[in-house]
């Protein structure tokens, strides 16, 4: 089993490698890493190559992706330009064909799939998350995992590759028992709330899982206007019980510029819910910081958590009102299952560990 790290996926893909390292050890096998050193160089004039620095023949290889690190940039005719999720998917393309069709097995673990936020047609546009995992199904790819997809229904492109979409549900309670261990999920206490009709799915599992309530926001939008290729949000309406003196949390796959979610926010607080949490598989924050530090100034949002399977700024690490959910653990665990061709439903379906931590919570309660 080896790991590469595509340019900008080399934080997260080295505390994976920490977990692998020292979960062989436990098993009698010294290994100091299991990270195949990889580079994408560029040419001056844009053109790039992926380059892999050891042999792969025969090895199980897992390739980890980070599509919309931005943070990650490269001269360009004497400018510096930043990567973008195209570059990014392109330096995937270039080291799979680096490998060169010499290792064993090819699996990519995607966690924010590229392409994904266009996940149907309505008119006359492009597919590209589809037509990407096709690209890589052809390229011999055997495995894609990936992260709270926007529409897991983009897998219907690749019916014959493996395509894996975990939830980070037990990390995120696991994270946020830690942060608040007096926090109680019970229903006079505690409600799930969905920012929209989208994200339902994701919102009934967390209520069904506490043993809560659960309430949603509808989006009214004005469609005769479109802002930032969107059109704009209106107001939004409530449908739920009472919130008030109750501690709510919102879920949603992503946090992009986050003024619905704020927007939610300040409206459970104006119907006098305790405390307010965010929550967010991928935290984008395209707009800054600055509305979020203005909203937790002013009591409105307690605290946001967003997992690492994304690029973090250090500016959103060294907020008060942030949480860190730590994925790795969790993906070398996918890892290792898929290396000894195990089964991976009981990773993919955490609701017996999260009884397990509610049980725990309690006693300590």
């Amino acid at each position: 089993m080896r790991l590469i790290a595509c340019p900008g996926a080399e934080e997260l893909t080295g505390l994976i490698d920490k977990h692998l390292v020292r979960w062989a050890k436990a098993a009698g096998i010294e290994k100091d890493t299991f990270i195949i050193s990889c580079d994408c160089p560029r040419f001056q004039s844009g053109d790039a190559k992926g380059l892999v620095k050891e042999s792969v023949r025969g090895d199980d290889i897992f390739i980890v992706v980070d599509p919309g690190n931005y943070s990650v940039t490269y001269k360009l005719f004497n400018y510096e330009n930043h990567m973008s999720p195209d570059d990014h998917f392109a330096n995937l393309k270039r080291l799979i064909q680096a490998v060169a069709g010499k290792a064993h097995r090819v699996s990519v673990i995607m966690p924010s799939l590229y392409g994904g936020r266009q996940h149907r047609r309505v008119v006359r546009e492009s597919l590209d998350c589809a037509v990407a995992l096709q690209e890589l199904q052809t390229m011999g790819v055997r495995n894609i995992i990936t992260f709270d997809a926007h529409d897991p229904r983009v897998q219907n492109a690749v019916p014959l590759m493996s395509f894996d979409n975990a939830m980070p549900t037990y990390q995120v309670l696991k994270s946020l028992l830690k942060k608040d261990p007096t926090l109680s999920f019970d229903k006079e206490k505690f409600t799930v709330v969905s920012p929209d009709e989208g994200a339902m799915n994701r919102n009934m599992y967390f209520s069904s899982v506490l043993g809560c309530n659960l309430g949603m926001f509808y989006k009214r939008r004005d469609y005769t206007k479109i802002v930032n290729g969107r059109n704009p949000i209106v107001a939004h309406e409530f449908l739920g019980s009472s919130v008030e003196g109750k501690d709510v949390i919102i879920v949603d796959d992503m946090i992009s510029s986050g003024e619905s979610m704020l927007d939610v926010a300040k409206e459970l607080k104006r119907r006098k819910a305790r405390k307010v949490f965010i929550c967010a598989t991928f935290g984008l924050f395209t707009g800054g910081l600055a509305k979020f530090d203005q909203y937790y100034q002013d009591g409105l949002i307690d605290r946001i958590l967003t997992t690492n399977l994304v690029y973090q700024t250090p500016d959103l690490l060294s907020r008060p009102y942030y949480i860190d959910v730590d994925m790795s653990k969790y993906i070398a665990l996918i890892i290792d299952n898929l290396n000894h061709d195990a089964s991976l439903s009981d990773l993919l379906t955490p609701t017996k560990r999260i009884n397990k931590l509610l049980e725990l919570s309690l006693i300590h309660i």
